[in-house]
């Protein structure tokens, strides 16, 4: 058997650290900290909820107001007159409004004779007794009679959708 001889020459090189240099006579460095820095009533962003651009917003009848109202009224109104189906609306109502609204479209107090013009919408009103409900009051022009269809709008506790839980027309 050979045996190797190890040169000195064939050693591993040596690692050298690199020393801190030590901080100038005049400049002090402020020590790291170990814990976060924690601002009064600054939650980490790990609890905190998503942002939503909408949130600051006030809620009531100006966030709705802004076309709801006036959309929804028209999708009542045209259920009333025929034109659509009311189960078109069922996702859009409570159990008990969709029931008034189911016997309001049969009744039709809004049905036209073929030779009436189509039912046309007025100024739509509307009213905020308390934060997520809105009240609607709507005069519907049909042909030389007029009507007044009244609903009222709440807010899902859980989905926070727009939801109509009451219909009268007269």
């Amino acid at each position: 058997m050979a045996e190797t001889a190890l040169h000195p020459a064939a050693t591993a090189p040596a690692i050298h650290r690199l020393a801190r240099r030590p901080a100038a006579a005049g400049h002090r460095t402020a020590p790291r900290p170990t814990a976060p820095h924690r601002v009064a009533g600054h939650r980490p962003a790990a609890q905190r909820g998503p942002r939503h651009p909408r949130a600051a917003c006030a809620d009531g009848p100006a966030e709705a107001d802004g076309g709801l109202a006036a959309r929804f009224a028209l999708r009542l109104v045209e259920v009333l007159a025929g034109a659509r189906p009311a189960g078109q609306l069922a996702r859009h109502t409570t159990h008990d409004g969709y029931r008034q609204l189911a016997r309001l479209a049969q009744d039709g107090p809004l049905r036209r004779a073929a030779s009436l013009p189509r039912p046309r919408l007025g100024r739509v009103h509307t009213s905020a007794p308390g934060p997520g409900a809105l009240e609607v009051c709507v005069r519907v022009e049909a042909g030389v009679r007029h009507r007044m269809v009244a609903f009222r709008l709440e807010r899902h506790w859980r989905t926070a959708q727009w939801q109509c839980a009451a219909v009268e027309a007269r």
